[in-house]
């Protein structure tokens, strides 16, 4: 199964949570960037819907593919602010 993994860290005179190299938008506090990292964790745990879903790859190339509602990847937070998992 996959793994997401979301990091909290200090970004942009603020926090943020990041997913792989994408940040956030910038919260003014830890705690703030903790919880809203807690609650994307959760919801991409939410099963859906089976849907088709496109996306664009690191070289600008377009994929397009099928989603199974059901297969939702384990989430996790790390807050990297205090090395620890949260």
């Amino acid at each position: 199964m996959t793994e997401v993994k979301y990091e909290v860290v200090e970004h942009d005179g603020g926090f943020a949570y990041k997913l792989g190299d994408v940040f956030s938008e910038p919260f003014p506090t830890h705690d703030e960037a903790l919880a809203a990292a807690r609650r994307a964790a959760i919801e991409q745990r939410m099963s859906g819907e089976t849907a088709t879903i496109a996306f664009q790859d690191a070289s600008g190339k377009w994929h397009e593919e099928l989603s199974r509602g059901d297969d939702r990847p384990e989430t996790k937070v790390i807050d990297e602010t205090v090395k620890r998992r949260v």
